[in-house]
């Protein structure tokens, strides 16, 4: 018995003098199809995981029949969960503005309706100065010719996509680069941003 208790409480203290997990948060993106932009996500130092799913509308339990139809608010979106102790809000959207074209409001690239409008869904006042602060700084760059006109929009209730969207790039690569080629956002991502530091910097 005497034993048992020692050995919890060498248990515990080797648990309370352990090293904390990290404390992770959050971050929201509708970017077009969601299918392109997971894997620069993916790949970025301080990301712990990403999944697409459903953002911006009211329906309970919204599938990607009902957000294709186009008859709710729901936009095919991204959720990222990272260490802010390695990436930040601000790296997070320097990402994200490589994966679209901000200067597009009926869509993303080839793909027009309003579940493929992009929006940065921001949690609090603090990620809302943020992210004005980046879509401000990106206006004033001269990257682009046109206004910026992606939504900063308050962030609501996500719903993963079905399991055959995750990582779609990873489950039938073939299918994906020709559907990022075919939409031109390679080739506008080559055009407005090949001569940037690599993304995450």
């Amino acid at each position: 018995m005497k034993r048992l208790v020692l050995l919890a409480h060498v248990f515990l203290t080797q648990l309370l003098m352990a090293d904390p997990l990290p404390q992770s948060r959050t971050a929201v993106f509708a970017g077009g199809c969601f299918w392109c932009i997971q894997p620069a996500f993916d790949k970025a130092p301080g990301v712990i995981k990403t999944v697409v799913g459903y953002c911006g509308g009211t329906e309970p339990n919204p599938t990607y029949a009902l957000v294709g139809s186009e008859k709710t608010n729901y936009r095919e979106s991204i959720e990222i969960t990272y260490d802010p102790a390695k990436i930040n809000i601000d790296q997070l959207l320097d990402i994200y503005w490589r994966q679209i074209n901000p200067t597009q409001s009926d869509g993303q690239f080839t793909d027009i309706g309003p579940s493929y409008r992009a929006a940065i869904f921001v949690q609090n006042d603090e990620e809302r100065k943020i992210a004005e602060a980046s879509k401000a700084k990106l206006a004033a760059s001269g990257r682009f010719d046109k206004p910026i006109v992606t939504e900063i929009l308050p962030a609501m209730k996500f719903w993963p996509a079905e399991e055959y969207h995750q990582k779609y790039y990873q489950q039938k690569p073939t299918e994906f680069e020709m559907f990022e080629v075919g939409s031109g956002r390679k080739a506008f991502e080559k055009k407005k941003w090949s001569d940037a530091k690599p993304e995450g910097r």
